[in-house]
């Protein structure tokens, strides 16, 4: 049978809080066993809680009883322990620990919950599978190193709050069950009871609640907000997520980045002790997409880049020339140091392109000695030849990657060679954090599928004033008041100056095809608060996983999520989602047809 605790029992402080400071107190603490050792008469008991571990002692002058529960004790067991701390003594010191100098010597034990023997040891950084972890997960955040994820999670939260209260942020929080909506990832539904046939949604963000404050007159709105997305996982991406979500009004496109980077210079220095003085970088799309191939482009190393198309436009070699013939480019990176990769290496490259839906890869490689070998040099004229090798500046040392197709096609597959080149050369330090505005995105992009435009950000995002006037006539040609914070190669948010105008906002949602009824069901309400004085206004939104992560040093944000979803949206723990009885399908109107 357990202990249970009573009135004199009162933890006095956490194990790690312990120190030399605290010989001859009387404590009481609590927590797991870690782990216990038998020493002829000696018994030691390492207990651990949240705060790290202290270790009992029991030995000839301890109550018999005690010494005999204490022989009894295995790992994981939870006990409560009161005694005296004194010093280990000079050979028993363990420098290791942070209370390696000192112990408790028990007098009063009680076995609060015993244990099995689990399926792992609870340790630093466990060589566990991870779906065994995530299946025992309340034993997988027991883990020091775990415990320490979730705490540092909890510390930048609390930092948020904090900087975004003194500048004026009022926390307001919006509903969880909302319409669903037309536009942007798959809705998670809601059936509703007492209105069949009708349901909600869970929100993929707060964006329409948010707008409304800023017109219901809060000027400063922030929210550690719930979100969620039926869409497919990523390892920066789970089905519900976390953001830290703002809106602000009277302000520009500059006001907002402004209050945004504050809050991540305020962040670095409480949270990483890193001071920085300087403004991010601001970076037009266009731009990082012409230098980077990517809208969230790594800036820690180079390897940018380089346009071959003018040289290459009237070359006999097809691959290239077609290519820039039929709208698209040709375009290489200069990998420095990247000589060294293997020809196997080299074709591993080829692969991670095609999945990018390049053709192929072209490559050049120039070794230490000078000595060039190539894929497509014996294509090309000895002058064309020359002309690629200086125009991208290659050196003894260098490997030259190319890929000729569609643009989208080349920025995509380039985008992320020069990445996983980066990684390969150990080029990427997690400790290296460097901060990236990308500005003036597109408003909308075409769907060739669907043969349509689809609003990138979403149909609120305002376009930029000079070119509202290309809306009906070229939309693809309109760039928006939105931008990205980037760290890393990672989005960390985004956010955008909204459409305060209801002509501009109708205008908006005729451009993307809804017709007049479409808008009236679906957003007459916002349009309908538009007759009642709006100001401007825009916001910003960051992934709060994925900031944790990042700052950790993480590329799994799972690693900073107390119960994270798996690549098929299921949690192992628990095993949702799960069944319902019929009964209650029955009472919400719904029958089941089930795709094989």
């Amino acid at each position: 049978m357990a202990d249970y605790l009573t009135a004199q029992d009162k933890r006095s402080c956490y194990c790690a809080q312990l120190s030399k400071a605290d010989i001859g107190k009387t404590v009481c603490v609590m927590g797991w066993v870690q782990k216990q050792r038998r020493l002829g008469a000696l018994i030691f008991v390492d207990l651990r809680d949240r705060s790290g571990i202290v270790q009992l002692s029991f030995d000839e002058q301890t109550d018999k009883s005690i010494f005999d529960l204490a022989y009894t004790v295995r790992s994981e067991y939870v006990l409560c322990a009161k005694g005296v701390v004194r010093s280990r003594g000079e050979g028993a010191i363990n420098p290791n620990m942070p209370t390696g100098e000192i112990e408790i010597a028990v007098s009063e034990l009680k076995v609060l919950s015993t244990s099995q023997t689990p399926p792992f040891d609870i340790v630093e950084n466990s060589p566990v599978r991870p779906d065994v972890r995530l299946r025992y997960r309340y034993l997988d955040l027991r883990r020091p190193d775990m415990q320490r994820n979730i705490m540092a999670r909890s510390k930048i939260t609390k930092i948020a709050r904090d900087y975004y209260a003194e500048n004026g942020f009022v926390d307001i929080e919006t509903p969880n069950l909302i319409r669903p909506t037309p536009e942007g990832a798959r809705d998670y539904l809601v059936p509703s009871r007492v209105h069949p046939g009708k349901f909600y949604a869970l929100p993929q963000s707060p964006q329409l609640y948010k707008q409304i404050l800023m017109l219901s007159g809060f000027d400063r709105y922030f929210q550690i907000a719930r979100c969620y997305r039926d869409e497919d996982l990523r390892a920066d991406r789970q089905p519900e997520f976390t953001q830290i979500d703002t809106e602000m009004s009277f302000v520009t496109q500059e006001d907002v980045i402004a209050v945004h980077e504050g809050f991540l210079k305020y962040l670095m220095k409480e949270f990483h002790g890193i001071e920085l003085t300087e403004d991010f970088i601001r970076m037009p799309y266009e731009e990082a997409m012409n230098r980077f191939g990517s809208d969230k482009p790594d800036i820690r190393f180079g390897f940018e880049l380089q346009n071959l198309s003018s040289l290459l436009k009237d070359c006999t070699f097809r691959v290239f020339a077609d290519a820039i013939a039929n709208g698209g480019s040709v375009r290489a990176i200069n990998v420095k140091g990247g000589a060294r990769f293997t020809r196997k290496e080299i074709d591993s490259l080829t692969d991670l392109a095609k999945t990018y839906r390049a053709k192929g890869l072209a490559w050049l490689k120039q070794n230490d000695a000078g000595e060039v070998s190539s894929s497509y040099a014996k294509f090309l004229t000895e002058e064309e030849n020359a002309n690629i090798s200086s125009f991208c500046g290659v050196e003894n040392g260098d490997l030259l990657l190319i890929v000729a197709d569609k643009n989208n096609v080349v920025f995509d597959a380039l985008g992320a060679l020069r990445v996983e080149c980066a990684k390969r050369l150990g080029l990427l330090r997690p400790d290296d954090f460097k901060f990236l505005w990308v500005t003036e995105f597109p408003l909308f992009e075409y769907d060739e599928e669907d043969g349509r435009y689809y609003a990138k950000h979403h149909p609120f995002t305002s376009p930029m004033d000079e070119d509202i006037q290309y809306l009906e006539t070229e939309p693809g040609r309109v760039r928006a008041k939105a931008y990205d914070i980037v760290l890393n190669g990672t989005e960390l948010g985004g956010g955008s100056i909204r459409i305060h105008d209801g002509e501009l906002q109708a205008l908006m949602f005729r451009v993307l095809g809804l017709t007049e009824q479409e808008t009236t069901e679906k957003f007459g309400f916002l349009l309908e608060a538009f007759k009642y004085g709006v100001p401007p206004h825009g916001g910003l939104a960051f992934g709060l996983d994925r900031l944790v992560a990042l700052l950790l040093g993480f590329e799994d944000i799972r690693d900073v999520i107390a119960f994270p979803k798996v690549q098929n949206a299921s949690e192992l723990m628990t095993g949702a989602p799960g069944p319902t009885d019929t009964k209650a399908l029955e009472e919400l109107s719904i029958a089941l047809n089930i795709k094989a």
